[in-house]
């Protein structure tokens, strides 16, 4: 009987244990903004205003179609000490919604009783951060230049994405501004976390596709603090991508190709990685996956009807069966239980053949599009599945454009670093070094 409790003892003293530390590992880099914390009225208003803002859109039919009035769209709302502004609300609530975001849920994550976490990182942004307390999203303060070129382009986004729905470039939810009289007037937009869940995550680079300037010692010092390492951090490190390989490297050229045409280069692509579990290993090869990645990862028309079903051109048959969606990264459970047969699983008609009727030139550019399985999870287009580990990636800073004084700070550099690569230069010679970079250290 006395060993019997020293048992349980034991095993009770070990999960508090593993429980400290994934709590300890949970706000690694963040602190919460509690009530003596000096962002913490901030962030109250910040809430209080996205909550009338969501709720408007909730109360409005997402627009199958956009028009240029709903890119212009500002509306305004004022509560007590503050008023909170929203811009182009039609066209990120329909972004939202491509990306399978209820605003219920996108609601909840904003504006949860729970406070918001500062994320603290090495990053050289004077732009303050602040995460929602499931840490799936990020909020950033921007400059009024940055707000305008983003809606200024908003369009040239919204059709960049629609025509590569599995685009890396980071996912922007909301542009809103909030005015305090006498206080504050700050410009944040909402953005999809590239590294969510996090949980299991315990390394992150930023990667520009240069030299000067771009190591980052890893050591923290021992403070509580995410260090994001650059390039030459990643040096004798790969990609290792296996069938993804030949889909990741051209989605990031089209993606760079698309930003170059905008004038814009600095931008970097944010990676992490992590190894897979064995239950991942296993179930994200299983027939049931393969159908649900398959079917999430596919957009082949552009208004599909009920009489007009989507094809599936990866799968052979014309019947599969399918397991109901995750809402979480990793579990595994569904995948590993059906693992070489459907049994027990709701069987879904699906018309696998692809249509005569599309033309050679529309089949290759779906393949190009659509060749990818998204994993099943709800942060799926920042996932990418390897043979043995999960890639977290995703293109962002996308604001800086070279005008005058990027060209002063490119002929500067020239003279300071002769014959070395650094990220100020001419968006046509950043692109296709971005690209390259990438390509060769993808495998």
């Amino acid at each position: 009987m006395a060993q019997r409790k020293a048992a349980r003892a034991s095993r009770a003293a070990r999960r508090r244990h593993w429980w400290q530390l994934r709590q300890r590992w949970r706000m690694l880099g963040v602190f919460e903004i509690n009530p003596e914390h000096e962002f913490y009225q901030l962030t109250a208003m910040i809430k209080e205003g996205m909550q009338t803002s969501i709720q408007t859109t909730m109360d409005t039919p997402v627009q199958d179609t956009l028009t240029a009035e709903h890119f212009k769209a500002k509306e305004t709302h004022s509560h007590e000490g503050f008023e909170m502004q929203t811009f182009a609300a039609s066209v990120f609530a329909k972004l939202r919604s491509s990306l399978e975001i209820t605003e219920e849920e996108y609601m909840n994550s904003l504006c949860s009783g729970g406070c918001y976490l500062q994320f603290v990182s090495n990053s050289k942004s004077k732009a303050d951060f602040f995460v929602t307390n499931d840490k799936r999203f990020f909020l950033k303060t921007q400059s009024r230049r940055e707000v305008e070129f983003l809606l200024s382009n908003l369009q040239a986004y919204m059709d960049h994405l629609e025509k590569h729905p599995h685009s890396l470039m980071v996912r922007f939810l909301g542009v809103h501004r909030i005015l305090i009289p006498n206080e504050i007037k700050k410009y944040f937009i909402v953005m999809q976390s590239v590294f969510y869940p996090d949980e299991r995550i315990n390394i992150r680079f930023d990667i520009k596709g240069c030299e000067v300037g771009r190591w980052t010692n890893p050591d923290t010092g021992g403070k509580q603090i995410i260090k994001v390492l650059k390039d030459n951090n990643f040096e004798g490190q790969l990609i290792t991508l296996d069938q993804e390989k030949t889909w990741f490297t051209n989605q990031v050229k089209a993606d760079s190709a698309f930003l170059r045409e905008l004038n814009v280069l600095d931008y970097s692509l944010l990676l992490a990685h992590q190894p897979l579990h064995r239950d991942e290993l296993e179930g994200k090869r299983s027939l049931a996956n393969l159908v649900i990645r398959t079917t999430k990862s596919l957009d082949f028309d552009d208004s599909p009807t009920e009489s007009d079903p989507p094809t599936i051109p990866l799968l052979e048959k014309n019947t599969c069966e399918v397991v109901p969606d995750m809402t979480k990264c990793g579990s595994g459970k569904p995948q590993a239980a059906a693992e070489g047969s459907c049994e027990g699983i709701p069987l879904q008609e699906m018309n696998c053949s692809v249509r005569e009727t599309r033309t050679d030139s529309e089949l290759q550019e779906f393949h190009e599009h659509h060749r990818r399985l998204l994993p099943n999870c709800k942060n799926a287009i920042h996932v990418i599945d390897g043979p043995n580990h999960r890639y977290f990636v995703g293109i962002i800073d996308i604001f800086t454009v070279y005008g005058w004084k990027k060209r002063l700070e490119n002929l500067w550099k020239r003279l300071r670093y002769p014959g070395r690569a650094f990220s100020t230069v001419h968006p046509d010679k950043y692109s296709p070094r971005f690209c390259q970079w990438i390509q060769d250290r993808t495998q």
